[in-house]
């Protein structure tokens, strides 16, 4: 019955659309006679209409179903609709003659009838169509309260796309006045009846002209120069911005050009988004059991979403905090069914319980992103610090090389390129025991490091601390107004550790990503609160606080010593030391003292040991007086817009860390 009721609405509906059609290429063919013939028509004119009008027919039938005309939603049409159409008409009144030639029907009919049949059929077919879209365009464009007055800045494809959703849609809150483009071409023309104003630098009086609220920026190639021009120049027209998604969302098919959306901070970074090709990592994947250490935290939880495209065989998630493993258990076993996923609520640190981890799923691939990441917490909490981010990279891969894992891949970070924390240091420490540990290099598993910047939007990053902070009405705080960070988003850094997991230069080495200029900390606390329709320094303030203990004005990306080479894909380059590797012995005997040590949580044997470690490791804060300019202020951007009040930071006494191992002298030995 279902199947009946179903088909007996659709069955209906495709007879009366042919039955019209049908009526339509009478009513053309019989114009055709007139207009040649004049009217009345010679009786022999009228028996040639009559005697050839059912072939017409069968064959405009025929031709109307293999090309679809019987079919499809007029309302819709389009112009891959009407082109068919006229191939379909043209092909008909090609073949019509042709066929009463052959069956001997022809004699009687002027040829003239059939060039001006095809021009009626045409005209008649495509005019209905035409028409039902238009009065269904009209019907549903009108809405019952106006929406939001907006401008779509971008008169391209982009921009066609999107006014022709808003005026098909009546739950759209927007109502389109005029689209801005800098193409002067494009002035004075319209899109779907929506003219071309002016140009971006015009917004203000176009804006104050028009009574217009929002700025829709449908220009998803703009680079991020491009889009903050848009962005500053829509605020400063009192504009609230939207924005297109960007242009790899819209080619990959995540998101359609429809889907408005607020501009984000990462539109805004300096550099176009890293998209690698992952397909190489598919074989290292594909059928395995893969285990991911913190799992529940950012890097964690999006390496295991990623991991689950490329169906595994077993994702065993690896985390010791029990909510946030939780949710990442819970999303990726609903995302891939067809995987066994193991949440594992298990510290690192524990050799035992990680031991019977490894023992009863014998991981073909480990990705350790398991760390504390925090400079000023770790600088707290010297031992924390210390035990999971060397001790527990250290049990780890142990285990790895003891239970054949093919490969291990240790997710590091450019704050371990020349160490003034102990988060750096911790991570250099780890970066030369998955690469120079002998009892590691001595196995048959591939270690490899993946070095990258800071990650946007991370839990504890600085870009949801500024949302906080504005949210809550305080002013934004950075520590110097010229810190400046690398900056990657969550997705980009994950496809740079997959990646590298597959690359074959990146064995027992350490892969990095080209990650363009770094990003001054105070340009995107001022993007942020300009992107929150206020104004920096007058509806938001920002306030320096001094540089924390550990931390650096810059990062680097490669140490003294060490060099970029080149790989077989463009943006992931290999580091190389110009000098030979580290003398391993001697790794292993102060690891063992680092351990003992630290199991006493004797803190100030901790960091004479990390010293001996990493010689390189300088544990300064910076001192720093921001000083007034000439005129009394001082400007923190580099463009002079914001003035600043005078600050003056206290001085920060600087940690004593012994640099035993730099002044030539001692070996601490276990």
């Amino acid at each position: 019955m279902r199947i009946r009721g179903w088909f007996r609405p659709v069955m209906y509906r495709r007879v009366l659309i042919v039955a019209f059609q049908l009526l339509l290429t009478t009513l053309a063919y019989l114009a055709a006679f007139a207009l040649i013939h004049g009217l009345p028509l010679p009786d022999e004119a009228v028996h040639g209409f009559v005697r050839t009008l059912p072939y017409l027919l069968v064959l405009r039938l025929l031709l109307a179903h293999r090309f679809h005309l019987d079919r499809g939603f007029w309302q819709h049409v389009g112009v891959r609709d009407l082109v068919q159409l006229v191939i379909a008409m043209t092909l008909g009144s090609v073949l019509f003659p042709a066929f009463l030639v052959v069956l001997g029907q022809l004699h009687g009919i002027s040829p003239s009838v059939f060039v001006v049949d095809w021009l009626l059929a045409v005209s008649l077919l495509a005019g209905v169509r035409v028409s039902t879209r238009w009065a269904h365009e009209q019907m549903y464009s009108v809405r019952a309260q106006p929406g939001r007055r907006a401008f779509i800045i971008g008169a391209g494809e982009a921009g066609e796309q999107l006014v022709r959703q808003i005026l098909h849609d009546r739950r759209c809150p927007y109502t389109v006045v005029g689209f801005i483009d800098d193409d002067p071409a494009t002035h004075g023309r319209s899109l779907h009846g929506v003219p071309v104003l002016g140009m971006t630098d015009e917004l203000r009086r176009l804006a104050a002209v028009h009574t217009v609220s929002h700025a829709l920026l449908a220009v998803p190639s703009a680079d991020a120069d491009c889009m903050r021009r848009l962005v500053d120049r829509s605020m400063a027209a009192g504009l609230e911005v939207k924005a297109v998604p960007a242009l790899r969302e819209l080619v990959t098919g995540s998101a359609e050009v429809a889907q408005i959306r607020d501009v984000q901070i990462g539109d805004l970074l300096g550099r176009e988004p890293i998209e690698l090709e992952l397909g190489a990592v598919e074989p290292l994947i594909a059928g395995r059991v893969v285990l991911v250490t913190g799992a529940g935290g950012s890097i964690g939880s999006e390496l295991a979403r990623q991991i689950a495209r490329f169906h595994p065989l077993e994702i065993v998630l690896v985390d010791r905090a029990e909510s946030p493993l939780y949710f990442i258990y819970r999303e990726i076993a609903g995302a891939a069914p067809e995987a066994r996923v193991v949440p594992v609520l298990a510290s690192v640190t524990n050799p035992d319980r990680m031991g019977r981890v490894f023992e009863e799923h014998r991981p073909d691939c480990v990705f350790h992103a398991a760390a504390y990441k925090q400079v000023p917490m770790l600088e707290w909490n010297v031992v924390e610090g210390v035990w999971n981010n060397v001790m527990g990279t250290l049990r780890v891969a142990r285990l790895a090389a003891r239970y054949g894992t093919e490969r291990f891949v240790l997710v590091s970070t450019d704050k371990a390129v020349q160490p003034t924390s102990v988060l750096g240091a911790t991570k250099l420490v780890a970066e030369r025991i998955v690469l120079d540990l002998p009892s590691l290099r001595a196995s048959s598993t591939d270690f490899r490091v993946v070095r990258f910047g800071n990650v946007l939007g991370s839990e504890g990053s600085v870009v949801p601390l500024f949302k906080k902070q504005l949210a809550a009405g305080e002013p934004l705080t950075v520590t110097h107004p010229e810190v400046r960070r690398y900056f990657m988003t969550v997705p980009e850094a994950v496809q740079l550790v997959l990646h590298a997991s597959a690359l074959p230069e990146a064995a027992g080495r350490i892969a990095l990503l080209e990650m363009g200029a770094q990003v001054r900390i105070l340009d995107l606390a001022e993007q942020l609160i300009r992107l929150s329709g206020l104004v920096p320094y007058k509806d938001a303030q920002i306030v320096f606080t001094g540089l924390r203990p550990g931390e650096k004005l810059r990062e680097e990306l490669l140490a003294e010593g060490e060099h970029a080479l080149p790989t077989s894909l463009d943006k992931v380059r290999i580091v190389e030391c110009n000098g030979s590797r580290h003398d391993a012995s001697l790794l292993a005997r102060r690891l063992r003292r680092l351990r003992e040590v630290t199991s006493r949580r004797d803190e100030a044997a901790i960091l004479r040991a990390l010293s001996c470690l990493v010689p390189e490791y300088r544990s300064v804060a910076p001192q720093w007086t921001f000083h007034r300019n000439g005129n009394g202020n001082g400007h923190a951007n580099g463009n002079g817009n914001g003035a600043i009040p005078h600050v003056r930071l206290p001085a920060r006494e600087p940690r004593a860390v012994p640099a035993l191992a730099a002044r030539g002298g001692v070996d601490v030995q276990a």
